[in-house]
């Protein structure tokens, strides 16, 4: 009984072993059709929301597109279910942000059977053609994404910073232009002042609202000259963390067999969130 019992566990093992490549990893010929064959059905439905979208098309097929997007659902909830069957630890990949993307991919059409219109969701689908970064081998560019996101997040807080002082600048200087221009020229009240402070600090510069008084444009003047520098610092601040970030760039792609991790170091033998070897 516990030689069967043994046999069983080991067959398991070897299954999702299998499925497990196929599913997580493009090296071979199955793994990589199988991944062309989910970015053909995801482009497929996220065309069919679009086209849904237009009313003559929705009255015309709008039944096929129906049952179209149904197959569709199906397909990635059997999908789903078996990237979770294929780990050992299926949680860590249901909570990565991977997970969660295909979990919302399929969540919109059986909701919509509860709310109406929520089908509409399904464009979420969209954000999982960056699978084809790995489909076809082009594993620098995942890199590179994975190189910019961390030089974002380590520049988030000298950023959040930076726009408190852009925040304060820009309620400074649209209350000094509430006092200085009259209100029949579009300064209306702070708020509307502060709008129009905020559109020319950024350079993007509407028209609807432009001063008048030598004053008022002097003060304009001072905004927009303080706009290009506020350009220039965030641009730095990133380009900064670039630099120290390329510093540790030393990354391989395998796929942790267990939570689904990739971007492991080179001469990582175990997976830096659950353990497990590579």
């Amino acid at each position: 009984m516990a030689i069967k019992e043994a046999s069983d566990t080991s067959k398991l093992k070897n299954w999702q072993i299998k499925l497990h490549t196929v599913i997580y990893e493009s090296d071979t010929p199955a793994g990589k059709a199988f991944d062309v064959f989910l970015l053909i059905m995801i482009f497929l439905s996220v065309i069919i929301v679009m086209l849904d979208s237009v009313a003559i098309y929705h009255i015309r097929y709008g039944h096929l597109f129906y049952i179209i997007e149904w197959i569709i659902t199906i397909v990635f909830s059997i999908e789903y279910l078996l990237r979770i069957i294929s780990l050992s630890r299926p949680w860590k990949f249901v909570f990565s942000p991977l997970g969660l993307i295909d979990l919302l991919a399929i969540i919109p059409t059986y909701l919509s059977l509860l709310i109406a219109g929520s089908q509409t969701l399904i464009i979420v689908r969209a954000l999982r053609l960056l699978r084809i970064f790995r489909i076809f081998k082009l594993q620098q560019y995942l890199s590179e994404m994975r190189f910019l996101s961390v030089a974002l997040i380590n520049s988030l807080r000298k950023i959040s910073i930076f726009l408190m002082f852009v925040i304060t600048a820009v309620t400074i200087m649209g209350s000094v232009m509430y006092l200085v221009e009259d209100p029949k020229n579009g300064f209306t009240s702070i708020p509307q002042s502060i709008y129009w402070a905020i559109v020319t600090i950024t350079t993007v510069g509407y028209g609807d609202i432009s001063p008048v008084t030598p004053l008022g444009k002097f003060v304009a003047s001072l905004i927009m000259l303080l706009g290009y520098g506020i350009i220039a610092v965030p641009t730095g601040i990133v380009s900064t963390e670039m630099a120290l970030t390329a510093r540790n760039r030393n990354e391989k792609h395998d796929v942790c067999p267990s939570c689904g991790k990739e971007g492991h170091d080179q001469d990582a033998l175990f997976c830096k969130i659950c353990g497990t070897k590579l």
